[in-house]
């Protein structure tokens, strides 16, 4: 063996015993490295959150940088995170400094700096006899892993609340862990059925109660709320304007006010506050979508009102949907979510073998991340059954939609479908053996949830949702 094979296998063990981004299986497949580059430099230029927040971001762009192989800016990046702990924190900055030596440790073995390398070794060999404690056992370190698990892939959410639960355990009144926690655990909920007393309301309230600046999280917390009960209104709507208030100009709060409002039906508002937030993220996918899901619900919304009588006043509010979409999966290639609406949308407007062509594109995309397939059969089920009038095909998906994800929103509102279509065969002929079986279907699959299967067939009445309605009446209208 060489020397300089000697040295490199040398430095190549030490450094992989290192807590920093390079050692936290953080899989180059699982991310979408440009949006995440776009969201660390759009925190970095609002300047978001305390100066050591900002360290943060650079620490994370160094090895997003550094994963585009941009090493050189990735090294200027880590650099500066460096000065920014040691500034804001002075003599207490050993710690917060451990996942930043770690990054820039790697960075300088990559650019074959082995002086550099080893010197920030050295440096972090020291900080670990001062203190006698595992590098995994110190909330810091643990702050940073759960902060890069929550912004670097929904993949790793669970992760990231794992994370942050152990640094709220060793610090619990620190009010980034606890305000990270609360985020893990909002985002980890996403999709399936809200309680009031569920994990993320109470780390929410936690998180509040130490930080009572903290607006991002107040305004999760309204979400939530409403989310879970209209009871709960008068509290998420006074958490709401509180979060607004307070932080009129930050970007993160005004787009959750946004999807805020939009669930309470204040469309209108909802898109003002969404195109005011793009002035300053206009490379936000998730700002694009809320925008798209507002000109959604304002279609739909027409469509109740008039129907067939204002035509295009639905066709422009669907053009504007369109629009959004298109731009929220440019900036983020696999946007399944977004995807899956956009072919819904090209299905609305009766452009059949585009819609198809990009269901196909988002089912090979979900698959190949493992990632929100459940979702691909809904939005495609609904294609099938509305536009592409083949209630057949509708079934079967509903079907693989249910059986992936039952507790899911989306396995919710397939069980519904199904439900009423059963309904629709058994009204017309009782002992039809098709809806009898799609409703032992949907027994099997939710249990008790949804009763007995007695009760589906004595039950009548269009249980349709209103954007199911809509899309049926627009298709039989032409419009």
């Amino acid at each position: 063996m060489s020397e300089m094979s000697s040295i490199q296998d040398s430095f190549q063990s030490k450094l992989d015993q290192l807590e920093c981004h390079f050692t936290w299986d953080l899989k180059k497949e699982d991310l979408v490295l440009m949006d995440i580059l776009n969201r660390l430099e759009e925190q970095v230029k609002l300047r978001l959150g305390r100066e050591q927040g900002v360290a943060r971001t650079h620490c994370s762009l160094g090895y997003v940088k550094s994963l585009l192989g941009r090493e050189e800016e990735a090294l200027t990046h880590l650099l500066k995170s460096e000065t920014l702990i040691k500034e804001s924190l002075g003599v207490n900055c050993e710690k917060p400094l451990i996942v930043t030596y770690g990054n820039l440790a790697w960075i300088n073995y990559h650019l074959k700096n082995y002086t550099e390398s080893e010197s920030y070794l050295m440096k972090l060999q020291k900080i670990n006899e001062k203190f006698s404690t595992e590098p995994s056992c110190v909330p810091e370190v643990l702050g940073e892993k759960g902060w890069a698990y929550l912004k670097f892939s929904r993949k790793y959410y669970d992760k990231a609340a794992e994370v942050f639960q152990k640094a709220v355990e060793l610090d619990p009144e620190n009010s980034e862990w606890n305000a990270g926690y609360a985020k893990a655990l909002f985002r980890t909920e996403a999709g399936t059925l809200c309680t009031v007393d569920s994990p993320a309301i109470k780390q929410l309230r936690q998180a509040i109660d130490i930080e009572p600046d903290d607006d991002a999280s107040r305004v999760l917390l309204g979400v939530k709320l409403l989310l879970c009960s209209k009871e709960l209104m008068n509290e998420s709507e006074k958490l709401i304007e509180t979060a607004l208030n307070g932080s009129p100009e930050h970007p993160h709060v005004i787009r959750y006010v946004g999807k805020f409002f939009r669930n309470q039906g204040s469309v209108d508002r909802s898109i003002a506050l969404l195109k005011k937030a793009l002035e300053t993220s206009q490379n936000s996918g998730f700002i694009h979508h809320q925008l798209a899901m507002c000109y959604k619900t304002k279609k739909i919304n027409l469509q109740k009102e008039k129907r067939a009588q204002n035509k295009s006043e639905i066709n422009s509010a669907r053009n504007q949907c369109i629009y959004y979409l298109e731009k929220a999966t440019s900036l983020k290639a696999s946007f399944v979510i977004a995807m899956s609406e956009l072919a819904l949308q090209y299905g609305e407007k009766r452009d059949l073998p585009k819609a198809e062509k990009l269901f196909d594109r988002t089912f090979q995309t979900a698959r190949e991340k493992n990632d929100s397939v459940h979702v691909v059969h809904y939005f495609y089920a609904e294609f099938q059954q509305y536009s592409n009038r083949r209630e057949d095909l509708a079934i079967s998906h509903y079907k693989q939609c249910l059986e992936m994800s039952p507790h899911t929103s989306e396995g919710d509102r397939s069980a519904k479908k199904l439900k009423y279509i059963a309904q629709r065969y058994i009204n017309d002929k009782p002992d039809d053996w098709k809806g009898n079986e799609i409703l032992g279907f949907i027994y099997q699959m939710k249990g008790e949830m949804f009763g007995d299967t007695k009760s589906y067939a004595a039950t009548s009445g269009n249980e349709e949702d209103d954007e199911s309605l809509s899309n049926l009446c627009e298709i039989n209208c032409k419009i």
